[in-house]
């Protein structure tokens, strides 16, 4: 029989829950490596099996809603769990705790990239972004199945990539993720929200219509501003953070919109620094921390760094903050379903699109990566091994073809 812990309550005494909440995230930080998916596996373990913080249907709910909006699903899972153990407190300690580590491990690698300007470091660099290839080509393999099960939403997911590599203006995958909910909403068969039981949440729906307006206010600010302050720079990863539908892998296409079309950060850079982020436990988002650090025109990386990751995680958790007290009470909308099933057939399609360009026209430069590329895919496919062997495989292969 298992073993169950405390009961779950929102409203710690003191500051022992909150401590408590700290320690298990700091712990899942260091340790959750290979996706969202797998922090989910991580997190059932660790909080609901291990410490009881809440029980089946209600871990079932949250992952339906988290899967559901837009942001870092792991992330917003953890924040929710966080809020349902210890409060507001509770919900900002989980997201320190399970971010922190992977923020300080790429800020970090931001700074070693200065001192990787050699042959060996060159090549280092591009075994990353080999690996980045096998990772996103493995994601899209996964999220197709997940998500575009039927001839509709297969559809759906070609006609925007198609339209995405055939189309470069700056709100095109804007205009393709909102094309996906009309189409959803019309063509699409209704899901909703598994049931459960009511959440114990510290707040209610008052309080979470004001959050969701909030969200919408800076979001609407978000599209104004312009320009190369620190605002501007949180302004671009706010929007990626507002508008990424499917978890950490689908933020890359949207995030080389915001920041690597603009200028803020060099095209190998930014795939650098997607394949350093396999290589750590924790959150794909974090690499707002390395992107931040390494982004142009800002007197301090640190800055940077701080700015970019707060912005790119912020909308996620409002999100999530506002729409907990209507999904505990079970408002759900059918037609809110459909719609949400077109997006996530668009956002297949984004993917697609990144893993051609940018990811293998700035990667693969010789048949030997083509190759290096395609062993590490069919590793990751076929066997149910760790992305870390992969990439270590790519790196090796990368430094073989340097000599």
């Amino acid at each position: 029989m298992q073993s169950r812990g405390p009961e779950p309550t929102a409203r710690g005494a003191g500051l022992r829950p909150i401590a408590e909440v700290f320690a298990a995230f700091l712990r899942l930080g260091l340790t959750s490596f290979g996706g969202p998916l797998a922090h989910i596996g991580y997190f059932r373990r660790e909080l609901l099996e291990r410490r009881g913080w809440v029980d089946e249907a209600q871990y079932a709910r949250l992952i339906a809603l988290c899967q559901s909006l837009p942001g870092p699903a792991s992330s917003q899972l953890g924040f929710s769990l966080g809020l349902i153990r210890a409060g507001w407190a509770g919900g900002l300690a989980a997201f320190l705790g399970f971010t922190m580590p992977s923020a300080l491990l790429l800020f970090a690698f931001a700074h070693a990239m200065q001192r990787l300007d050699s042959a060996a470091g060159r090549a280092f660099i591009h075994g990353l972004k080999l690996a980045a290839v096998a990772v996103v080509a493995q994601a899209l393999c996964a999220m197709a199945r997940r998500l575009t099960p039927d001839t509709i939403r297969a559809l759906l997911a070609i006609a925007a990539a198609g339209c995405i590599l055939l189309i470069r203006a700056p709100l095109a995958q804007l205009a393709v993720i909102a094309a996906g909910a009309v189409l959803g909403a019309l063509c699409c068969r209704a899901e909703t929200i598994a049931p459960g039981c009511e959440l114990p949440l510290p707040h209610g729906v008052r309080t979470g219509s004001l959050l969701l307006a909030l969200f919408a206010a800076l979001l609407g600010a978000a599209w104004l501003a312009s320009g190369s302050s620190l605002w501007s720079l949180a302004a671009a990863f706010y929007r990626s953070g507002a508008l990424v539908f499917g978890g950490g892998h689908v933020v890359l296409p949207l995030l080389r919109q915001q920041v690597v079309a603009p200028g803020w950060v060099d095209a190998n850079d930014f795939l650098a620094g997607y394949g350093a982020a396999q290589a750590i436990p924790g959150p794909l988002f974090s690499i707002a921390a390395f992107l931040g650090a390494r982004a142009h025109g800002l007197e301090s990386p640190l800055a940077g760094s701080i700015i970019a990751l707060l912005a790119i995680f912020l909308p996620g958790l409002l999100l999530t903050a506002g729409t907990l007290p209507f999904v505990s009470r079970g408002i759900t909308r059918p037609r809110a379903g459909a719609a949400l099933a077109g997006v996530n057939a668009a956002v297949v399609g984004l993917l697609a699109a990144a893993l051609y360009d940018p990811v293998w026209t700035t990667s693969v430069r010789t048949p030997a990566d083509a190759a290096i590329a395609l062993l590490g895919f069919a590793v990751l496919a076929s066997a149910r091994v760790s992305v870390l062997i992969v990439l270590a495989l790519c790196l090796l292969a990368a430094q073989l073809e340097n000599l």
